[in-house]
């Protein structure tokens, strides 16, 4: 059981937990999960870690659908920075106690501001890593921020 499943099973709400079998060789840990789930990729929250500049220790989380791309200046304008940039996979790893493509919001180490683009507030119910790769939590979008005290903001790139 990952730390993000044990909160969640702590925490009074619903919830679902959603299993798949990774494959090995993707990347697109999101994609893949919303295709072997059969979800709408919106629905579906990828979890990125950003820092100030490359190689330093992530300063916050940000989650977009995997269908859309995090705006960097739109996160850094929330979280009254300068710049952000992605952080570095090792950072991302060693912050959150996760691996990369199974990095949960939920029960990271190090919490951190967390930010949650405002399109979930739009849906019942969107998924999250559970903390390793094949494993999605199911939930409200309201108990997501109440859990990592995030909050929501309009951090994907416009179309």
């Amino acid at each position: 059981m990952t730390p993000a499943v044990r909160l969640v099973k702590g925490a009074s709400i619903d919830f679902s937990l959603h299993d798949y079998p990774h494959q090995k060789h993707c990347e697109a840990y999101g994609e893949e999960a919303a295709a072997a789930l059969g979800l709408d990729p919106a629905q579906v929250f990828k979890t990125l870690l950003l820092a100030m500049d490359k190689g330093l220790a992530p300063v916050a989380v940000a989650l977009v659908p995997v269908s859309h791309q995090l705006d960097l200046k739109a996160a850094a304008e929330q979280l009254k920075c300068k710049r952000l940039v992605m952080a570095t996979p090792e950072a991302a790893q060693r912050s959150s106690g996760y691996l990369v493509g199974g990095i949960s919001p939920l029960a990271q180490k190090k919490r951190l501001p967390t930010l949650i683009d405002s399109s979930a507030l739009d849906l019942a119910r969107l998924y999250v890593s559970g903390g390793r790769r094949g494993l999605e939590i199911c939930l409200a979008p309201q108990d997501l921020a109440a859990l990592c005290q995030g909050s929501f903001a309009r951090i994907q790139h416009s179309e």
